[in-house]
């Protein structure tokens, strides 16, 4: 932690987050029990804690720190959705399930995060940062621990890379992951 805390561009924490990030996420699976809203939280620790490191005092085991920060990261997240529930009020103001088929969708999210898992690492976090986590270049560079440059570089090599493992049924690439896709030759 000290290394990090010195500006080592990232390494020591690197290592950090290799050597905790499966406990931390055990943890947070534990706490929400729900494995989308732990996945959250735990990205959302780990970035709290690159960005805090000068926080750290050493007082306890750095494993101990990074545990509390996970609680607390989904604790938060918990409270978010117990709010927007909420807010919601009653039942004529939640909203109605939406008439498309969500099978398709959560196909879609399943072939987009295995393509993801194929990437180097390095792109696959910027694109996780940039278009899942919605971080802006700079922040995305920050918690990388390299230059905004090289951040662009990964996000358009990684987009490049998943327009070639994702492709639609006849083949061709999707053009925007985002939207739902017109038949080529569609206006």
């Amino acid at each position: 932690m000290a290394r990090h805390v010195r500006g080592d561009g990232g390494v020591a924490f690197g290592e950090l987050f290799r050597r905790h990030r499966d406990r931390m996420y055990a943890v947070a699976i534990r706490t929400t029990s729900n494995r989308e809203l732990a996945a959250d939280a735990v990205q959302e620790a780990f970035i709290s804690a690159f960005r805090r490191a000068d926080a750290y005092r050493g007082e306890a085991a750095v494993t101990t720190w990074l545990h509390r920060i996970v609680v607390n990261a989904c604790l938060d997240r918990l409270r978010r959705e117990k709010a927007a529930v909420r807010r919601a009020g009653d039942l004529g103001e939640l909203d109605l399930p939406d008439p498309r088929d969500h099978h398709s969708a959560a196909e879609a999210r399943h072939i987009v995060h295995a393509a993801l898992a194929k990437l180097p690492e390095g792109q696959r976090l910027a694109l996780v940062l940039i278009d899942m986590q919605g971080l802006s270049v700079t922040e995305a560079a920050v918690v990388l621990g390299v230059a905004e440059g090289t951040v662009k570089s990964r996000c358009f090599r990684g987009r490049e890379a998943l327009a070639e493992l994702i492709g639609r049924p006849d083949g061709s690439p999707f053009k925007n992951l985002g939207s739902e896709t017109e038949p080529q030759g569609a206006p």
